[in-house]
Parts: structure tokens; sequence; C-alpha cells
């Protein structure tokens, strides 16, 4: 059996030989630590490490890289201003942003960038800015597309689409507007926020066409960031109004076209939204914070085999000493690693506090409950 096998069997709650056992990824720091701490410069080729797991022998999974939020034609960052350590700058997505130089060219900083503005505030600017999404659809998948595909239909690895941070309503909305502005909007100018969520669901439908015909993924991806620790950014009642249908119509698209997992990643508390991520289409959630309030076991007694799991482990016991880490991986994954449907990982980055010895431990314990 093997892992596109592994990982649909387990996603329908079938027996499988072994469990997968993949990973989401680490920090920048957290690989410079763990390479003071023994691991050969170089062995982790990827932080995001999901995608090439031969150093910690974790079963790979790799993404198609569609361009989906870039504005067409596609632009780099442009520097407009420099000073010391730090930098003002216009992003591939037309954000005006400001931030630490070092941490960027490192690869992933310990903090994020600071937005300064963004590119649409009002429906005049959205009607020029959406011309930068239309009619450019080929354009936005990999360069060796046909040859690529031939590559993937005869893989034996677990694929999904798009990549991480690529597709969502919510996060377009909030990279396009700001977190600030969305927020206003969202109350006060549902009109607006309708006509560029109906605009995305055509979008997105036309941009996967190609895809969906072409290549068989085990699942389809998508990322919304939208809860703090508390809560989520947008009240049950606002979901339903505005996202939901446009989330129905998409995933009715994906469905039809012989996509059956369809899994949404957000941070946060997202435990109010559940039941309406479910009714929309979408049937799997990670990474399941768990300072956040989101508990993989729990989930799985009120859902059943409804919801599909990705993630749940917490971050912050693999700081701790053996017991607490045993603790951790015992109720998180020993509790319903044999229901199926579940696919556990670190509830996000491992963190540079995290040493290398207590990793170590962790992907011990855990292969010894997943198999192989």
């Amino acid at each position: 059996m093997n892992n596109r096998e592994r990982f649909r069997q387990i996603m329908s709650f079938s027996s499988v030989d072994r469990y997968i056992n993949s990973e989401i990824g680490i920090w920048e720091q957290t690989k410079d630590r763990w390479e003071d701490e023994g691991v050969p410069r170089g062995a982790i080729k990827d932080i995001i490490f999901l995608f090439d797991g031969d150093y910690f022998d974790l079963d790979v999974q790799r993404c198609i890289d569609i361009k989906v939020r870039e504005p067409y034609p596609f632009r780099d960052k442009e520097v407009i201003k420099v000073e010391n350590d730090h930098e003002i700058f216009i992003d591939e997505l037309g954000r005006k942003k400001a931030g630490k130089i070092s941490g960027r060219l490192r690869g992933m900083s310990s903090s994020m960038d600071r937005t300064i503005d963004n590119p649409v505030k009002d429906k005049s600017d959205w009607d020029e800015w959406k011309k930068n999404f239309i009619g450019s659809y080929d354009k936005r998948y990999p360069e060796n597309w046909t040859e690529l595909v031939d590559e993937l239909n005869e893989r034996n690895y677990i694929i999904f689409a798009p990549k991480f941070g690529q597709i969502g309503f919510y996060s377009f909305l909030r990279n396009l507007i700001g977190f600030e502005g969305l927020s206003y909007k969202l109350y006060d100018d549902q009109k607006f926020i309708e006509e560029i969520l109906d605009f995305l669901a055509d979008y997105y439908i036309e941009l996967m066409k190609d895809l969906v015909k072409k290549v068989d993924i085990e699942y389809f991806h998508y990322f919304e960031d939208m809860a703090d620790k508390n809560n989520p950014f947008v009240s049950p009642v606002m979901f339903k109004k505005l996202f939901m249908p446009r989330y129905k119509r998409f995933n009715d698209f994906l469905r039809k076209n012989g996509i059956k997992h369809i899994i949404v990643d957000s941070d946060g508390n997202i435990n109010p939204l559940v039941s309406l991520f479910l009714e929309a289409g979408i049937n799997g959630i990670q990474p399941n914070e768990v300072n956040a309030g989101m508990d993989v076991v729990k989930l799985r007694k009120e859902y059943g085999k409804n919801l599909l799991l990705m993630g749940g482990v917490d971050k912050m016991a693999l700081r701790k000493d053996k017991k607490a880490i045993e603790e951790e991986v015992n109720y998180r994954i020993g509790s319903i690693i044999e229901d199926g449907g579940y696919i556990p990982t670190v509830d996000h980055l491992v963190p540079p506090d995290v040493p290398l010895k207590n990793f170590e431990y962790y992907i011990g314990l855990k292969k010894n409950i997943l198999g192989g």
C-alpha cells in the first residue's frame, strides 16, 4: 500500500497497514537551533518539511503551486525605503508593508511584517483591481504544467492543491482590504463584499477547471486564518449569509469533479464555525490549535465520521519533559487514530523553544502508535 492509497483509506475511515506520518513544519529559528543541537546542516531541506520528510523519515506530501492570489502580470516586491534593518515595500499582492530585512532574507522571521496600506478601499478600487484576475488562468499554472501532469498522475505520494496560503474567501478579502477595513465592511457594506465573493467563486471555478480535469489530487486546501485565540472574526450569522453560498458553489464544483476531501486551514478557535463549514461542503479542518480551544478528541466525539481532522498535537507540550509529551501524544493521537479520518501533526509550525531531543522523542512516540 502506497501513501496515496493509505491517505484515501484513512480519510474514508477504512483499514490501512499503517497510518500517515507527516508534519506541517518548523520556524527558521527552530532549524538553526536543531542544527546547533546535532542535525547535519542542510539535512532539513525545507522548513515546511511535510514536503521533504527525509531527515525525520516523514511521509511526503506535496502541493501544486498555482498562483491564485497574485495580480497578473505578476510583480516582484518593490522596495520603497530602507532604514537600518527595516524596509518599506510593496509586496507581490500590492500591499504596502514594513518589515525587518534580515528575517525575510533568511526565509521566515519570528515576527510578521506590518501592513501599512491595502490596494482596495472601495468599489472603484475593486472595479480596477479585479482586472488583474480575469483571463490569466493559464499563466497561473507552473510553467512545466504539461510535463508535470504526467509526473503527478504516476506518483505514489500525497498531493494537494493549491499551495498553502493561496485560496480562500475570507483570506482573499483580508489581503485585499486589510483586517480593519474588512471588519467594518462586513457590517457596513455587505453588498460590496458579496460582489467580491461572487467574483471569487467564478474566478476559482475557472482557474481550477484545468487542474480537476487533468490531475487526481488527494485533497483540496483552503487557507482562511479567520480566528484568534478566542473566537472567529466572522460570526456564524454572517458566515451563513455572506460566505456559505459561495463556499457551496465552489465546493459543489470540486465534488462534481471527483474531489472528496476538502480541508480548511484556519488558526485560532473556529469551534463556532465547524458545523457551518460542514454544511458548506468542507469536510476537514486543520491545524486545530490546542491553546485556542481546538481539541481533536472532542471534535471527533461531537462530529464523528462527518469531520476529517489534521493537526491537533499541542506544540507547547513539546517544550516540556518526556512525561508531558507522552501524555499529549497518548491523548491526542492514541485516543482517536484507530477510528480513521485523522492525520496527526503538531498544531502549527514547531517553535524554536522546542529542543531537538524533545521533537525526536515525540516523533518516536508517534511512530510507535502509527506503525510502520
